[in-house]
């Protein structure tokens, strides 16, 4: 039987399929990695659909529920994703410091 939360986690994985080619075909992603979020994407509809496939890695790891496994792994990904996202907000940041710093050396020499 398929419940309301299932419907839900398929239709969402199929808008992020739809939404991942969009930038694909944007050539906002490459090749490689549209086929990373497009296999990301399918993995997540099939865990939506069929959530038994997850009993054994619940089993092994000791939780007591599939969904408790989830939640955990989603925290984990979203600490990982901010992580990510800040080590290169910070580089970027320090790349437009020194461009910055420079074209302000260069005016400063001109005058």
């Amino acid at each position: 039987m398929v419940l309301g939360i299932q419907i839900a986690g398929f239709l969402f994985g199929l808008f992020m399929v739809y939404y991942s080619f969009l930038h694909y075909k944007r050539r906002e992603f490459t090749t490689k990695e549209f086929a990373f979020w497009l296999a990301l994407w399918i993995l997540f509809i099939i865990v939506a659909l069929f959530p038994s496939i997850l009993d054994p890695i619940v089993k092994r790891v000791g939780f007591l529920r599939a969904l408790d496994l989830l939640t955990i792994s989603g925290f984990l990904f979203l600490i990982a994703a901010i992580f990510y996202t800040y080590a290169l907000t910070r580089k970027n940041q320090g790349r437009i410091e020194a461009v910055v710093r420079s074209l302000a050396i260069k005016k400063a020499r001109k005058k």
